[in-house]
């Protein structure tokens, strides 16, 4: 049986918050102090790692027996940040959502009804405890949220086509404040040109989630394991972020062919993703 660090990475992408410690309450700023200056610091990839592990037991675990204690951690600008993983929190939330991805028998042979009734007792007595607790990322799988890219420029696109050992990397960071003045002038483009929609609804949704982060964090867009499954000169070309970008100005200039054609550019990108979900 190979290692759990040989797994392949699955095709997820990520939205990540990194906060600067001066946002954390003692004594969990003194911990992401000491954190950040260790050498060992874990990996993205090793996060992934540890979540896979955990389904491999019989019955799987579905969600940590104990909070995360790790972060991943950057310096912007001469100010260390850490983004949490809070793996429990999260896992709890991806089995809330988790019905709505697979089917039941599914869903049943991958973790059994006993261990998600488990689960789902154990988030709600934690969250009375903890009734604002939030996440510092968001995963989705196989296809990136169109919103998420109105989040960022193209101007900040960060594309490495890897080497032999290290896979490629397409990621965007952006500070927040840009990242909720953008959220701002995409609703205020897309209420003006429609009265409802999944792009609204998307937007203000995580408008209100960066709403409750320090202003001075950083927030990163990550292709993650979505590098996969994606040629290299597909992923060299993909400027999505542009194409959303041009359609909201169009939008808000009132030029619906244009917003038309930059929407088209978009599915016609992401069409050969989705058809690879259906194939597996």
């Amino acid at each position: 049986m190979p290692q759990v660090s040989s797994v392949i990475v699955p095709y997820a992408v990520y939205l990540r918050v990194y906060e600067p410690l001066a946002a954390f309450p003692e004594p969990e700023r003194g911990h992401w102090v000491r954190y950040a200056n260790r050498p060992d610091r874990p990996t993205y990839q090793d996060e992934l790692r540890r979540s896979l592990s955990d389904l491999l037991p019989t019955p799987p675990v579905a969600v940590p027996v104990h909070e995360s204690g790790d972060a991943f951690v950057l310096d912007v600008d001469g100010v260390v940040c850490v983004c949490p993983w809070r793996t429990r929190l999260r896992g709890w939330q991806a089995l809330e959502e988790l019905g709505d991805e697979l089917p039941g028998p599914v869903l049943d042979a991958v973790l059994p009804p006993v261990v998600r009734l488990q689960a789902a007792q154990d988030y709600e007595r934690w969250l009375a405890r903890n009734p604002d607790a939030r996440p510092w990322i968001r995963t989705a799988a196989w296809q990136i949220p169109l919103h998420w890219f109105v989040l960022v420029s193209d101007e900040e696109r960060e594309w490495d086509k890897g080497t032999a050992e290290l896979p490629p990397v397409l990621r965007y960071r952006t500070p927040m404040v840009q990242a909720r003045r953008r959220v701002a002038r995409g609703l205020r483009a897309l209420r003006d040109a429609m009265d409802e929609g999944p792009l609204i609804d998307g937007l203000v949704d995580v408008g209100r989630w960066l709403e409750e982060f320090h202003p001075r964090s950083l927030v990163e867009l990550d292709y993650g394991g979505l590098v996969h499954a994606l040629p290299a000169g597909d992923l060299e070309n993909d400027h999505s972020a542009a194409d959303v970008a041009a359609g909201i100005d169009a939008l808000r200039r009132g030029d619906g062919a244009a917003a038309g054609e930059a929407y088209a550019r978009l599915v016609e990108r992401w069409r050969s993703v989705r058809d690879r979900r259906s194939a597996n």
